[in-house]
């Protein structure tokens, strides 16, 4: 599962004036009503009294908020600081590491404030220490006058226990090649890859990689929440923040206020995370078909074809060239996919994208070589990333170990599904090789009354997190809400460019009400066609890890 961010990290990169940004209790668990799942894990539990252990700690120690370092780029009325957290549950007085944390407090009147909003734009391995910024947005500001806005990293993410299996100028090296249907030679060489990176994992983090996972992660909120003197939580969470935001909602429901799922991750067991990855391979298949439908409809504009086949034969033009002579020396066909694997998450990168293209064809690589090219100045975070997404989907469920399972899966599916197949293959395989040991996932659910009412979000053609998962999840977590964008596909669309899902999600966030089961919106308008001929790209945000 690709590590891109959900939408508000992307509306704050959109606009001009972010656009220089670089990057509660004890008592409460144990009062759980007879029969629901935490007082049942709580009896057998050893990480779950760590929790309410670690929870009780955080509530009597508080976060002494101040100004933030420098290296996080946060404006001045956003202040940070620390919440400690028990590497191990299961010993909750052992080793503990420090979670950043950052806070915008309420911007309206004091009667008028209902607690602090906690958001987590997904990964695993994505920070949300930006996240207090999204108060500027109009979008947002109604929601900031009534909560205080915290992000935070994750354990394992930038300075919070930092996590890293490589150094970060062998993790990006370009140019790249990324072949739709690669060679046995290719193959084997991926393969040492993996189990090189696999290697690095377990000699650089030690024993504390097994503690990398998303059951911690759901733990982690849970202290976080009593640090910042919450009974009850409220938490928005994208793409892979709906998975350990459904894991918290299993484990503690009775410390739920509220809670949204952007764009869901499928969390049946059987699809963690292995198959999961798979769907999302075929999934992106159809939203680069979409993609290519958008450009043949600006064929004006773009001169890359009139169909959406004639568009994918210019796309092979564009690659073949870059495999002969890489564009500045640093973008080969890697870099290209990669770049086109951001539109297929949100179509605001399609006219950029396009025109790279429409350049690069014209005998101008200067577009594609600017949105292409690897960041050096991201290397280092970009690095740590991947290494706590390894971490943790690895470590959160059994992957299969034969080579030939992957072999197998992935060339069937590439059949079918070219564009991203394999690339997402490679990105998973160090699960192969993994040394630390593999839990088996929770069975995410919850049974009526045992959850306040949650609000899902999700687009019908999201390719990261394909819509059934979205149907699962309201399946299994009784009283949830679904709230559609029909014939849409962007990634993380709370906080977006549709008006209507927007309008569920600030009265559901400001009163609490939904609607009665599941809502439909009309798609958001398409993008418009940007030429060089008429006006300059505008600078593109970075990629959400």
């Amino acid at each position: 599962m690709h590590q891109y961010e959900g939408n508000a990290m992307r509306a704050l990169a959109m606009y001009g004036t972010l656009a220089s940004i670089g990057s509660l209790v004890l008592t409460a668990l144990v009062a759980a009503p007879a029969g629901s799942a935490e007082s049942a894990e709580s009896a057998v539990s050893p990480e779950t009294r760590g929790t309410a252990a670690a929870a009780h700690r955080a509530a009597a120690t508080g976060i002494a908020f101040g100004a933030c370092p420098k290296s996080e780029g946060l404006p001045g009325h956003i202040k940070c600081g620390t919440v400690r957290v028990p590497l191990d549950y299961a010993d909750p007085g052992g080793r503990q590491i420090s979670l950043t944390v950052s806070r915008a407090r309420a911007t309206g009147k004091p009667d008028a404030r209902q607690g602090a909003l906690v958001y987590n734009p997904g990964g695993p391995g994505a920070s949300s220490m930006f996240f207090p910024m999204a108060g500027v947005l109009p979008e947002w500001k109604r929601l900031a006058a009534a909560y205080d806005l915290v992000g935070y990293a994750p354990r394992g993410v930038g300075r919070s226990a930092r996590l890293s299996c490589q150094k970060p100028e062998e993790f990006v090296k370009a140019p790249s090649d990324a072949p739709t249907h690669p060679s046995y030679a290719y193959k084997q060489e991926r393969i040492a890859q993996a189990q090189a990176y696999a290697d690095g994992c377990a000699r650089k983090a030690g024993s504390a990689l097994r503690h990398y996972t998303s059951l911690n992660n759901a733990r982690d909120l849970d202290v976080l929440r009593a640090a910042l003197g919450e009974k009850k939580l409220t938490f928005m969470g994208a793409s892979y923040g709906t998975y350990f935001g459904a894991l918290y909602a299993t484990l503690f429901p009775s410390h739920v206020r509220r809670m949204v799922f952007d764009s869901a991750v499928n969390p049946d067991p059987e699809q963690i995370w292995y198959r999961n990855n798979l769907d999302q391979s075929l999934a992106f298949e159809g939203r680069w078909r979409d993609f290519r439908t958008w450009i043949a409809k600006h064929d004006k504009t773009y001169h890359l074809g009139t169909t959406p086949d004639e568009v994918l034969a210019s796309y092979e033009k564009v690659r073949a060239g870059l495999a002969r002579k890489p564009a500045g020396g640093k973008v080969g066909p890697g870099q290209l996919h990669s770049a086109l694997l951001s539109a297929g998450y949100y179509d605001d990168y399609w006219a950029m994208r396009a025109t790279a293209l429409s350049e690069y064809l014209k005998g101008n690589p200067k577009p594609l070589i600017d949105q292409a090219s690897p960041k050096p100045e991201a290397m280092r975070d970009d690095e740590n990333s991947k290494a706590v997404y390894t971490a943790v989907e690895c470590n959160d469920a059994p992957w299969p170990t034969e080579w030939w399972v992957w072999d197998r899966d992935n060339s069937l599916l590439a059949a079918r599904a070219p564009f991203e197949t394999w690339d997402n293959a490679w990105m998973n395989l160090p699960c192969a090789y993994w040394s630390a040991p593999r839990q088996q996932p929770l069975d995410v659910g919850t049974e009526p009354g045992e959850l306040p009412p949650t609000l899902i979000l999700a687009a019908e053609r999201d390719a990261a997190t394909p819509y059934p998962g979205a149907l699962e999840l309201q399946r299994r977590l009784a009283g949830s809400v679904l709230v559609t964008e029909r014939d849409a596909g962007a990634h993380g669309i709370g906080g977006g460019a549709n008006k209507c899902v927007n309008g569920h999600l600030e009265t559901y966030l400001l009163t609490g009400r939904t609607p009665v089961r599941r809502a439909q919106c009309a798609p958001h308008r398409e993008p418009n066609p940007v030429s060089l001929d008429k006006r300059a790209v505008a600078k593109e945000p970075a990629p959400a890890v």
